[in-house]
C-alpha cells in the first residue's frame, strides 16, 4: 500500500503533538513516540503496558544523528552503523544528557538506536526530525505486528494513526548490539547475523542475552501468542501433535517454510493465525538452519514458549 507525502506530514504532526504514529519498518511495525516528550512517552508505556524500566529503542533518519543523541560514541559503533544502517542493526550507546527523556531508557545512562531500511519510516523520521521512540506496535509480550492490520487489530484505537507499508520484509526484530563496554556484546538475535558482525568487528563477538539486560525483547518469556507454545525438531511434529491430541490436548501446528529467511518473514504471522479461541498448544518447528536469522527465529520461538 502506498503511503502518501500528506500522510507522513500528518503523523509527523501527531508526533510533535505528543501522540502515537504506528508505522512499518523492515522488522516489524513499531509505535512511535517524541523520545524528547515524556508526557508522549507515558502514554507509550502505558498503551504497549510495558514496564517502566524496559527501554526502547530510538529511531532516527540517518547515522549522523547517533552523534546527536549518544556521546563517547567509540569506533566500532561507526563501523557497525556505516556497514548495517539504514538496517536491522540496534547499537546501545551512552546516551547524550537533555537529548533523550529518561522515560525512553528506563532511567538508564544507555540507549539503543537505530535507522531503519524502510521507505516510510525513513521519510517519518526525515519529517518529523527527531528520535522517534519505538517499541513493536502491539501489547507487551505478545506476538509482535508485521502488517498494519496486526497493528490495527491489536492497539485499535490507542493508536492516533497507522502508516501502511505492507509486510515487514525481515520479520523478526533487530539485532541489538551494545558497544559501550571494552568489547561489543550481543543482546538480541535479529536480522544482523552475528557471523556479519563478527566480520566486521574482526572477532567473535560475546552474548548477554539472557538475565538483567538493558534490552527490548530479552525478558525469559516474550512474543507469546495466548496459546501455549511448543517447538520441536521439523521431523517431530506430526507425532507431537499426535500425542497431544491424544491427551485431549485441542492443538494447532505451523506450517513453517523451509527456507529461514521466508520462515522469519512469516513466523509472527503464522503464531497470530494459528492461535484462536479453540487452539490450546500451537506446535512450531525449529528452522532448518540455527545460523543467521535462523539463530534468532529460534530464539523468539523459545521465547513465546518460556510462557
Amino acid at each position: 500500500m502506498t503511503t502518501t507525502d500528506v500522510e507522513i506530514e500528518d503523523a509527523a504532526a501527531v508526533l510533535r503533538a505528543g501522540g502515537l504514529v504506528a508505522f512499518p519498518t523492515e522488522t516489524v511495525y513499531g509505535l512511535g513516540a517524541d523520545a524528547a516528550n515524556p508526557n508522549a512517552l507515558d502514554r507509550l508505556y502505558r498503551v504497549k503496558g510495558r514496564p517502566k524500566d524496559h527501554p526502547v529503542i530510538l529511531h532516527v533518519a540517518s547515522a549522523a544523528q547517533l552523534e546527536e543523541l549518544a556521546e563517547d560514541v567509540p569506533d566500532i559503533a561507526h563501523t557497525l552503523a556505516r556497514a548495517c544502517w539504514p538496517g536491522p542493526l540496534t547499537l546501545v550507546v551512552r546516551r547524550r544528557a537533555g537529548r533523550v527523556a529518561d522515560a525512553a531508557t528506563g532511567g538508564r545512562p544507555t540507549v539503543g538506536i537505530r535507522v531503519p531500511d524502510h521507505p516510510v519510516a525513513l521519510a517519518l523520521l526525515d519529517a518529523f526530525g527527531g528520535g522517534v521512540a519505538a517499541p513493536s506496535a502491539n501489547r507487551f509480550g505478545k506476538v509482535s505486528p508485521t502488517t498494519a492490520a496486526h497493528v490495527r487489530s491489536d492497539l485499535g484505537s490507542d493508536v492516533d494513526r497507522v502508516l501502511d507499508g505492507g509486510p515487514a520484509r525481515v520479520g523478526v526484530e533487530s539485532t541489538i548490539v551494545d558497544v559501550t563496554g571494552a568489547a561489543p556484546v550481543v543482546l538480541r538475535l535479529g536480522g544482523v547475523s552475528e557471523a556479519q558482525l563478527a566480520a566486521l568487528a574482526g572477532r567473535t563477538l560475546s552474548r548477554l542475552m539472557h538475565g538483567e539486560v538493558a534490552a527490548p525483547g530479552t525478558l525469559p518469556s516474550h512474543y507469546a501468542p495466548n496459546a501455549r507454545v511448543v517447538v520441536v525438531e521439523a521431523g517431530a511434529v506430526d507425532v507431537t501433535v499426535a500425542s497431544l491430541r491424544d491427551s485431549g490436548q485441542r492443538v494447532a501446528a505451523i506450517a513453517a517454510p523451509a527456507d529461514a529467511e521466508e520462515y522469519a518473514r512469516a513466523l509472527y504471522g503464522l503464531l497470530r493465525d494459528a492461535d484462536t479461541d479453540d487452539v490450546d498448544v500451537i506446535v512450531a518447528p525449529e528452522p532448518s538452519s540455527t545460523d543467521g536469522i535462523g539463530a534468532a527465529i529460534t530464539d523468539r520461538l523459545r521465547r513465546a514458549a518460556s510462557r
